[in-house]
C-alpha cells in the first residue's frame, strides 16, 4: 500500500487548475506584453494571482491614476503597448483622467478591469461590492472602445483584437473588463501558444496623395506643422526629406516636439505661441498639417488665420476640418507621408519665395523676433532657469512633464535633441510627470535599456502623485524628480491675476518636500534656481529615484493672441 499525503495531493491539483486569469497573461505574454502597471482588488485577484504564474513585470503604484499615467509613460518611452490592471468600481474610475491623457495623445494601452460576478450584471441593485450600473459606459469618453467579456473561452480572442484596435492608428487606450467569476472559476481552455495582432493598414487615397502633390508643386511659400502624429507614425525621417524637398518652413506643436531637427535651417522650433510664427503659418500659400487638429495651443488659441489653402494629414477622421477647411487626409502620418515623399522631387523646393526672402533666411529672422520680444520681458530667471535645465540633461535622456509653468516654456523652448520629450497636453490633467516618468524608466530597464529620465513637476501638480515616491522606491525606478515649488498653482495664480487683477483659492499649504521625499527613503535636496543645473547632474549619476527641490517663482513669457 502506497502512503499519499494528503495536503500534497491538494497542492498538486491546484497547481494544475487554471483559470480565467491565466488565460489573460497568458494571452499578453503571447502578443508580447512584458510589464503590467496597477492595484490589486477583490474582484481582479484572479488576474494578480495568475500573474504569480507568469513572467510578466508587476508594477505596483498606490494610486490607480497613477497607473494608467505609469502604463502611458512606459508606452511612450518604449514605443510598446501600455497594459493597465484595474479593480472594480472605484479602482477603475480612479484611473479615467489618466485614460482621458492616453486618449487625447493616441498611446495604445490595453485596460483589464475587473467586474462583478456574472449574476450582478446589469442595473440590479443587488448591492454587491464596488456596483456600477455600467462601469464600461464610464470609459467611453477615455477609450477607442469596450469590451465585456462573459466566458473565459473569449479572453483570448477579445484581447487580441483589442491589441489589434490599440495599435492601430489613430492608436489609443481599450477597455476590456472581465466579471469576478469569470477570472476565477476552473477552465477547459487550453493554454495560449501564441497570438497575433498587426496594425489595420491606415494608408492615404491615391487621388488624394495626387491632389496634395498638385498643390505643393505649385506652392511658393508652402509650410508644414507637425504634430504629435508624426512621432506616433515614426515618420520623422519622411517629414525632414519633405520639408527640404519643398524648401518648407516647419514648426513642431507641443506634442510634436522632436519631430523635426530643432536646429535645421528650416526649423521653427516649437514656438506656436508666438504671433511671429503664426504670422508666417498665415502667409503660407499652402499650409500642410500632420497629425494635429491645428487646436487650441497650436493655432496659438484660435487666433491663426490662413490666408492660404490647408493639406490635412490625420488618421483620426474626426480631427479633420475640425478647425478650418482642409484637403482632409485620413492616413497614417507615417504611411501618408511616405507617399508625398515618393511622389515630390527635388525641384519643387526650386519655387519657394517668400515675397524675395528664401525660407531660411524667413526662419533665421522670425526666430530673431521671438529672441527679442522674449529680451523685452524680465525674463531672465526662466530663460536661464530653462536653459540650465538643457544643459545638465544628456542628449538622449527621455523627459516627463507635469502641467507646470516650467512644462508650458518646455513646449515652446525645449529642445529634444535625441531623446524625446513628454507632456500631458492632451487632456492637461495635473499629476503626470512623476508617476509618467516612473513607468518609462522602468520599461527601458526592463529592456536592457537602464536609462534614467527626468521627471519635472510643480508643487501643485507633484501633490497629484506625491504617494508614487513609494513605488519609485519598491521598484529602483531611476528617475530624478525635479519639483518647482512655487507655493501654489503658479499659472492660475498668473492667469487670474491677469484677468481679475487678484488671484484667488491659488496659494497652497505644502509639504517640506525634501523632508517627505526622505521619509519613503527617496534622497533628496533643495537648491537655488542657479544651482539646478549642478544639482539635476549630480541627480542623474545615483542609483534609483531622487529629487531636486526648487523654489522659485517662474513666470511665463508674455502671450501674443491677446493682441497686447
Amino acid at each position: 500500500m502506497i502512503d499519499v499525503d494528503p495536503a500534497a495531493t491538494s497542492q498538486e491539483k491546484s497547481a494544475d487548475i487554471r483559470n480565467g486569469g491565466d488565460l489573460v497573461v497568458e494571452t499578453l505574454s503571447a502578443l508580447g506584453a512584458g510589464t503590467v502597471f496597477g492595484i490589486p482588488g477583490q474582484h481582479a485577484l484572479g488576474l494578480f494571482d495568475a500573474l504569480s504564474r507568469s513572467s510578466l513585470h508587476f508594477v505596483s503604484s498606490r494610486v490607480e491614476n497613477n497607473a494608467a499615467f505609469a502604463a502611458d509613460g512606459y508606452s511612450r518611452a518604449t514605443g510598446e503597448v501600455g497594459v493597465l490592471f484595474l479593480s472594480t468600481g472605484p479602482g477603475a474610475l480612479t484611473a479615467l483622467a489618466g485614460l482621458q491623457e492616453a486618449n487625447a495623445t493616441g498611446v495604445p494601452m490595453i485596460v483589464i478591469a475587473s467586474q462583478i460576478p456574472l449574476e450582478g450584471l446589469g442595473a440590479r441593485r443587488k448591492g454587491m461590492l464596488h456596483q456600477l450600473d455600467d462601469q464600461k459606459a464610464s470609459a467611453a469618453n477615455v477609450t477607442k472602445s469596450q469590451r465585456l467579456i462573459q466566458h473565459a473561452s473569449g479572453i483570448p480572442s477579445a484581447i487580441q483584437d483589442a491589441w489589434t484596435e490599440a495599435v492601430s492608428s489613430p492608436q489609443g487606450p481599450v477597455w476590456i473588463e472581465i466579471p469576478q467569476n469569470v477570472l476565477l472559476d476552473p477552465i477547459f481552455v487550453p493554454a495560449v501558444e501564441d497570438a497575433l495582432a498587426e496594425p489595420f493598414d491606415n494608408p492615404p487615397r491615391v487621388e488624394l496623395v495626387r491632389e496634395a502633390v498638385s498643390w505643393l508643386s505649385a506652392a511658393e511659400r508652402p509650410a508644414i506643422v507637425a504634430g504629435g502624429g508624426v512621432r506616433r507614425g515614426n515618420a520623422t525621417a519622411q517629414l525632414l526629406s519633405i520639408a527640404e524637398k519643398l524648401n518648407a518652413p516647419v514648426v513642431c506643436t507641443p506634442g510634436g516636439n522632436g519631430a523635426f531637427p530643432w536646429r535645421h535651417g528650416l526649423s521653427l522650433q516649437s514656438w506656436v505661441e508666438d504671433r511671429y510664427v503664426t504670422e508666417v503659418l498665415e502667409d503660407a500659400d499652402v499650409l500642410v498639417v500632420i497629425g494635429s487638429s491645428l487646436g487650441e495651443v497650436s493655432s496659438n488659441y484660435f487666433t491663426m488665420e490662413p490666408r492660404g489653402r490647408i493639406i490635412q494629414i490625420d488618421a483620426e477622421p474626426r480631427v479633420l476640418e475640425s478647425n478650418r477647411p482642409a484637403l482632409g487626409i485620413r492616413a497614417d502620418a507615417g504611411q501618408a507621408l511616405k507617399a508625398l515623399d515618393e511622389a515630390l522631387t527635388e525641384a519643387q523646393g526650386e519655387r519657394a519665395d517668400w515675397h524675395g526672402q528664401s525660407p531660411q533666411s524667413l526662419v533665421e529672422e522670425t526666430l530673431a523676433k521671438v529672441q527679442a520680444r522674449l529680451d523685452e520681458q524680465d525674463l531672465r530667471l526662466e530663460r536661464k532657469f530653462m536653459a540650465d535645465i538643457r544643459s545638465a540633461v544628456p542628449a538622449g535622456m527621455q523627459t516627463f512633464w507635469d502641467m507646470t509653468i516650467a512644462a508650458y516654456w518646455g513646449w515652446s523652448c525645449w529642445d529634444a535633441r535625441s531623446g524625446q520629450f513628454h507632456s500631458a497636453q492632451g487632456a492637461g490633467g495635473l499629476g503626470y510627470g512623476f508617476p509618467a516618468a516612473i513607468g518609462g524608466s522602468l520599461g527601458l530597464q526592463f529592456h536592457a535599456r537602464p536609462d534614467r529620465v527626468l521627471a519635472v513637476s510643480g508643487d501643485g501638480s507633484a501633490m497629484y502623485s506625491i504617494a508614487e515616491l513609494a513605488t519609485a522606491r519598491q521598484h529602483n525606478a531611476p528617475v530624478t524628480w525635479l519639483i518647482v515649488d512655487d507655493g501654489g498653482y503658479g499659472i492660475l495664480r498668473e492667469y487670474m491675476v491677469d484677468a481679475f487683477g487678484k488671484a484667488t483659492h491659488t496659494e497652497l499649504a505644502g509639504p517640506d518636500f525634501v523632508k517627505l521625499a526622505e521619509s519613503f527613503g527617496v534622497p533628496a535636496q533643495r537648491v537655488a534656481p542657479e544651482d539646478v543645473g549642478d544639482a539635476l547632474r549630480a541627480g542623474f549619476t545615483a542609483e534609483g529615484p531622487n529629487v531636486v527641490v526648487v523654489n522659485t517663482l517662474l513666470k511665463m513669457f508674455g502671450p501674443t493672441h491677446l493682441g497686447i
